[in-house]
């Protein structure tokens, strides 16, 4: 017990010591600052980034981290800046650039400056930053902590074969760091293919990680120097991201728990060009309930096919929080307010969390049935129904009402907190709200030999029925006083022949809500067929 309160006192301490307490000016940041327990105004200094590399498109692992950035900013009233890193030029996915940006909007966790909005530290899209990169690669060379290599691909394959051969990890054997400046000076001469490679010093590598705490690594034992800036002239993600989280003026970098064993790189690279890094926090990983990593490949992940599937951004949210840590409680229906009020960054935990997206349709649920209570966020869903009723039913809509405003209004109101999604209203079992069924006449005759009298008074009772008035118990109370004037036909029963003329089906939503989802005029309608017939 001691040992544990030990530990907490000594997070707390680091927490209050790197974030709490203002730094000092340093480099080109003068007056960055942390946070403070009283809040903060506009240009605090809290700058956060999302990186994502569009090699495709944002899945559920991807808008988590930029949610948790997101919050962050907001919840101290910083900046959330979204940068392209597209430095991989082999791997890019056309249009996922633009679709990251849009999925980002769509959530409601906009970026403050992107490559879409601009701002005072772009461009926001790494290729369109080269020249930047080439400076910064140039003066580590100049200052030793960096040097030209010309090592061929095929003496790399070499290395690396002959390594697993030996059961060792692959790494570069740092041959090019010993040659002279004269050896060099030929081979730029000549023209010759190099790279630029960042030297990695021997001895221990010391930083503090707002989740992991005091880390300490020694990078060089066990790897090669990592190259920074490849052939073709773009950076690889070590050199990128620290010039540019530089320049950037990032304050805090949450991210992955991926990226922990490079930080210790990064912390060198930043005393190599005498810039001050900026404070680490890494996310436990996000895992797949059988403890297998979010993959780019599981296409039930993309926020885009969630969006499609019916999904709402709220729930996302909810759901991508709610399995994870920093927040208080693990209770569901989050709205993205609650979540920045609530959340407290020393409140994530080491442990990895697990996304059960069976759970999904239920943070929906909860999600959808709040919109609906709203009148603002009703109209939205109301108009996008609209939208997926007209693609589904096309030319078998019922005519002028299917769509009517009111009408898919009234439907919503009925099967709240029923449905899960609105494209359960586009199901089979809910297709009668938009188009007229058959009459099941056969069926219906199997039933009672009364039908065409129930449905008479039925219709008498609605050509007294005012819409809007009644609710669903008065209307069932109504239908009960009905059926207990007909001496063969159980309520049971009728209940089931009533239902198979407004919907053509045999189980399904109760009478009553059928019949005020549909109003008076259309029940009436549905009803007189039977007769007519």
């Amino acid at each position: 017990m001691a040992m544990a309160l030990g530990a907490v006192c000594r997070r707390w301490r680091l927490f209050h010591r790197r974030v709490l307490i203002p730094w000092p000016t340093v480099g080109s940041r003068p007056g960055l600052c942390g946070l403070s327990s009283g809040g903060e105004g506009p240009g605090s200094g809290v700058r956060v980034r999302f990186g994502p590399s569009p090699t495709g498109f944002l899945h559920l692992g991807g808008l988590r981290t930029a949610l948790y950035n997101y919050i962050f900013a907001k919840k101290h009233r910083g900046q959330f800046i979204l940068r392209i890193e597209d430095t991989d030029q082999s791997r890019l996915v056309p249009g996922a650039t633009e679709s990251i940006e849009d999925v980002l909007e769509w959530a409601g966790i906009p970026p403050d400056e992107s490559p879409r909005h601009g701002g005072s530290c772009g461009p926001y899209q790494q290729s369109e930053r080269l020249d930047l990169y080439r400076k910064a690669a140039e003066t580590l060379v100049k200052r030793n902590a960096a040097y030209y290599c010309f090592c061929t691909p095929s003496r790399l394959e070499i290395l690396k074969k002959e390594a697993l051969r030996m059961r060792q990890t692959p790494r570069y054997d740092n041959r090019c760091r010993h040659l002279s400046a004269e050896q060099i000076e030929k081979r730029l001469a000549r023209g010759s293919p190099y790279v630029i490679r960042f030297h990695l010093d021997q001895g221990t590598v010391t930083f503090e990680d707002l989740v992991y705490g005091l880390s300490r690594m020694e990078p060089a034992s066990v790897e090669g120097d990592p190259v920074i800036l490849k052939a073709d002239g773009f950076p690889t993600y070590h050199l990128a991201n620290v010039v540019d989280d530089h320049h950037m003026k990032i304050s805090h970098v949450l991210r992955g728990t991926e990226w922990l064993t490079s930080t210790a790189k990064h912390v060198m690279m930043y005393s190599a060009f005498g810039w001050q890094p900026p404070i680490f926090a890494h996310l436990p990983l996000l895992l797949n309930t059988d403890g297998s990593k979010l993959s780019k490949r599981q296409s039930d992940l993309f926020i885009q096919n969630l969006s499609q599937s019916g999904y709402l951004p709220e729930a996302l949210l909810d759901i991508v929080t709610n399995c994870g840590s920093g927040f208080s409680g693990n209770r569901t229906g989050r709205t993205l307010e609650e979540l920045v009020s609530e959340f407290d960054l020393t409140g994530i935990t080491t442990h990895s969390a697990l996304l059960d997206l069976d759970k999904l349709p239920e943070f929906n649920r909860i999600h959808l049935l709040r919109r609906i209570e709203n009148s603002s966020s009703r109209q939205q869903l109301v108009m996008e129904l609209q939208a997926r009723v007209e693609k589904v039913y096309k030319e078998k809509l019922l005519e002028g009402e299917a769509l009517c405003t009111d009408y898919v209004e009234r439907v919503l109101e009925h099967r709240k907190g029923h449905i899960t999604s609105l494209l359960d209203l586009l199901k089979p079992a809910y297709s009668y709200l938009w188009i007229r069924p058959p009459v099941p006449r056969e069926q219906m005759e199997g039933l009672t030999t009364e039908g065409e009298k129930i449905c008479s008074m039925v219709i008498s009772l609605f050509q007294n029925w005012t819409e809007g008035n009644g609710t669903m118990a008065e209307l069932n109370s109504e239908l009960r006083t009905l059926q207990a004037q007909f001496t063969t036909t159980k309520y049971s029963v009728m209940m089931k022949l009533l239902r198979l003329v407004l919907s053509g089906q045999q189980q399904g939503a109760g009478v009553a809500e059928m019949m005020l989802s549909l109003g008076p005029e259309e029940v009436c309608e549905r009803l007189q067929r039977v007769i007519v017939h």
